[in-house]
């Protein structure tokens, strides 16, 4: 059985104000999002899952249906707000985080899948290598996330938060340390730039998590236990989130489940500030210019 890739979209339309309004970066126009669908076809994925917010159904429908001719598409949708029997939960302003997102998935994947968010790019290599461990390595034990080198996720524009990872002699997971306003400055790599707190700094060739990880489809029913729980300990705060290193955490330290740290050497990059489009822009031109994608993404 084909792995599937879980698309967390649901902030997409409201970061851009509409689907219309997300910015073409290839030659052809083309978002982002597109090339990841590329590389997952040619990865083998066998499915693509799109976590959509419910108001953005046509909009997407009219982008995205477009590719059922090579590859199966499936819509769900992550709600605001939920009803919990036991649970007075207040209104909310947000959805409850991307624990929750995958876990809207729960019906239509039952096999290994990959999550990755909506606009930020990964890499050929990287769905490769991931399907090729959701295929032949994934088990209700043994999960992943892609390993990106922090030197390779840097922006040049600003500053950037990433989750630098802690690994084993196995190339285990250990867990993923919170790093805000990293950048590059007199040749190192640091932190807390430009804020109160002390600088320290971080080895460039360390692992960094972007929220790409490979799952086993019992995933699902600890996210739901997770997810209750926490929602019981949050019923009264309207924008607290179930992110999905909370779950990975409890797993670890639980030892319930290891999740193998799969090295790449792929750039990531998102545009976090308007000036990164260009270098977006740039790298997928390269990309082109040595033939891992075609002028013509589609023909």
């Amino acid at each position: 059985m084909k792995p599937t890739l879980l698309i967390l979209a649901a902030g997409m339309g409201s970061r851009y104000g509409g689907l219309k309004q997300i910015d073409g970066i290839g030659p052809n126009q083309e978002p982002i999002i597109e090339y990841s669908i590329y590389d997952a076809i040619k990865a083998g994925f066998g499915k693509i899952v799109f976590v959509i917010r419910k108001e953005f159904d046509t909009a997407f429908r009219e982008i995205f249906d477009a590719f059922k001719e090579r590859i199966e598409i499936e819509y769900v949708y992550q709600p605001v707000n939920v009803k919990v029997e036991g649970l007075n939960l207040v209104e909310r302003t947000k959805p409850w985080g991307t624990s929750h997102a995958v876990l809207v998935a729960k019906d239509v994947i039952k096999e290994p899948f990959a999550v990755i968010n909506a606009d930020d790019y990964y890499g050929a290599n990287s769905f490769k290598i991931m399907a090729d461990f959701l295929t032949e390595n994934c088990s209700k034990t043994k999960m992943s996330m892609i390993g990106y080198i922090l030197e390779n996720t840097l922006s040049e524009n600003g500053t950037v938060n990433r989750g630098v990872c802690e690994v084993d002699e196995n190339h285990n997971l250990i867990e993923v340390n919170e790093r805000i306003k990293l950048a590059r400055q007199n040749g190192k790599v640091q932190y807390n730039i430009g804020s109160d707190e002390p600088k320290g700094e971080v080895d460039p060739k360390s692992y960094v998590s972007m929220n790409y990880w490979g799952f086993h489809p019992c995933i699902f029913e600890e996210i739901g236990k997770g997810l209750h729980q926490f929602m019981k300990e949050n019923a009264d705060h309207p924008t607290a989130e179930y992110y999905i290193p909370d779950i990975v955490t409890s797993k670890i330290q639980s030892k319930e489940i290891a999740f193998s740290v799969i090295p790449t050497n792929d750039n990531w990059f998102g545009v976090t500030y308007k000036e990164d489009k260009q270098m977006a822009v740039d790298s997928l031109n390269k990309h082109i210019q040595n033939g891992v994608y075609p002028k013509n993404l589609w023909s």
